[in-house]
């Protein structure tokens, strides 16, 4: 995790870089997750982390903010949880509710400058949205929250197996994406002139799949 971190802050020039604590980097004590998360900040480059649970997580999350680290919570449902759960399970309703309140409540009075909310009644949302003075960030959980998050893969349809129905449907890139290399595939197999290895005589170039060879020209043509 800190290296995709490194990753994505040296290509960050404008965003707030938040890093989520992978699943066992910050449950066992406090001071593994103090370390780990100081990794994500000095080696990885974040801005801040983020760490999953509210009350059982309240402790942790006030040790890393006393530790000079912004951290964001997350309540409702929490994926690194979800075998506890039994799958992707909305959370907070009937008597469940007052719990992911708490959880709220509890992210906030350990000092976290925002909290996520997923999977959860609407209704919900907006009275915890409502009760907590830091803005609250909404996957799943309707249109009360502060802002909005979602998974880009989910939301292009890049995995048409799983399309979770708070995404949306804004593309099916799985099936374009499909159908390109199926029909590169079918070149490759014809020998057709628009498969690889085709020359462009006019411009002194031959192209062997996504790269080129200098022919006849000094200067590198990108294609």
């Amino acid at each position: 995790m800190v290296r995709a971190t490194a990753a994505v802050t040296r290509g960050a020039k404008r965003a707030f870089v938040v890093a989520d604590m992978p699943f066992g980097s910050y449950q066992s004590d406090v001071p593994t997750a103090i370390k780990n998360a100081a990794r994500l900040m000095k080696e990885g480059g974040a801005q801040s982390v983020k760490l999953e649970g509210g009350m059982s997580m309240e402790k942790t999350i006030s040790a890393l903010v006393d530790a000079g680290m912004p951290v964001m919570g997350h309540v409702g449902f929490t994926p690194q949880s979800i075998h506890s759960f039994g799958g992707y399970r909305v959370q907070g309703r009937g008597e469940n509710a007052e719990r992911v309140i708490e959880d709220a409540l509890a992210v906030e009075r350990a000092g976290a400058y925002s909290v996520v909310l997923e999977l959860m009644p609407s209704e919900l949302s907006k009275e915890i949205t409502e009760r907590l003075t830091i803005p609250t960030i909404g996957i799943g959980a309707g249109p009360h929250c502060d802002g909005q998050i979602q998974v880009l893969h989910d939301m292009l349809g890049l995995d048409p197996t799983f399309r979770p129905r708070h995404a949306g449907h804004y593309g099916d890139f799985a099936e374009a994406i499909t159908d390109a290399v199926r029909r590169y595939v079918d070149d490759v197999a014809t020998g057709s002139s628009r498969g690889p290895g085709v020359a462009l005589l006019a411009s002194g170039l031959n192209l062997f799949g996504s790269g080129f060879v200098v022919c006849e020209q000094r200067e590198h043509m990108r294609l």
